[in-house]
């Protein structure tokens, strides 16, 4: 038996499809190592792993694949996640960025699905209008606590926004108030409350829509989703929200806000090498994914 027979149900041809496909996870922490890992033990061949920060001691609550010794030679989260990939998957396509994301949307352009793990809601405005702009699916992981009192509540949710779809502004994820108070204090139970067991919840969550999307198991994938957790009651359920705005138009990224506004069609395009602070020294070769990708919300299927 080989190491993903009992997976073959996802598929005939799963094993190529997801050896052939590039992830971007940008935000390494509890959420977003989990799907690493996660991605890792699937087979997914192409990785673009984006997080500037280092290994502390506060992380090992919930950082998957980081250990006391990271944490005290100040590793860089990036380099985390590389040890757990090249464990898992055969000559991987791995490239890790320790630098913030927005320093590196040339290669996170190429990918064909980015998760976002990210905290403060600016930058998943941000990520998610890249995404829109690329054409790319994203797939947002959120987790807060919140006190109630007599107890805390753990909530989250895993939300696809996929081009032409509901967004986190039509879901009501992103506001105006809520960007307005992102300076002030993050939950009620310390600054950026985080644990295990929930970022595992979300992570395989949000795993789950990148299968669905990557192979064809599933007879109607979701083009859309909005799945809620409720960590108290241990449930997860499809929210009210996407009930009542799908189907209708998104208004906040229009079809002219679409493609790279830097590109030019007279100017060769470089195979991109890994910067100095780039974790792996394994260059991603420029793709034509975007164009199947672009091709497919179409309605074709090269």
């Amino acid at each position: 038996m080989s190491r993903y027979d009992r997976q073959n149900f996802l598929g005939p041809d799963c094993d190529a499809r997801l050896r052939a496909a590039t992830i971007g996870i940008v935000g390494l922490g509890g959420g977003g190592s989990h799907v690493v890992q996660q991605l890792a033990h699937v087979g997914i061949g192409g990785f673009v792993c984006v997080d500037p920060d280092i290994v502390e001691d506060s992380n090992l609550n919930r950082l998957v694949g980081a250990t006391a010794v990271d944490a005290r030679d100040e590793m860089a989260k990036a380099a985390v996640a590389e040890r757990m990939v090249r464990g898992l998957v055969a000559a991987p396509r791995f490239l890790g960025l320790a630098r913030k994301w927005q320093d590196a949307t040339g290669e996170l352009a190429e990918c064909d699905i980015i998760v976002g793990g990210v905290d403060s809601y600016r930058e998943r405005s941000e990520l998610e209008a890249f995404c829109r702009r690329m054409m790319i699916p994203y797939i947002d992981m959120g987790m807060d606590v919140h006190d109630l009192g007599a107890q805390f509540a753990i909530g989250g949710q895993v939300i696809l926004s996929s081009p032409g779809g509901p967004c986190l502004w039509c879901l009501g994820i992103l506001t105006d108030a809520r960007l307005e108070q992102e300076a002030q204090k993050y939950g009620d139970a310390g600054g950026k409350p985080q644990v295990v067991w929930p970022n595992g919840v979300l992570a395989s969550l949000a795993v789950g829509l990148v299968m669905q999307l990557l192979t064809p198991w599933m007879r109607e994938p979701l083009a859309s989703a909005y799945l809620e957790y409720d960590g108290n009651r241990q449930q997860v359920a499809t929210s009210n929200r996407l009930k009542a705005v799908i189907g209708h138009e998104c208004r906040h990224h229009g079809s002219c806000e679409t493609g790279d506004p830097l590109f030019d069609i007279r100017r060769p395009q470089p195979v991109r090498q890994p910067e100095p602070d780039s974790v792996s020294i394994d260059p991603l070769p420029v793709r034509l994914s975007g164009w199947r990708r672009t091709l497919g919300w179409l309605g074709f299927r090269p």
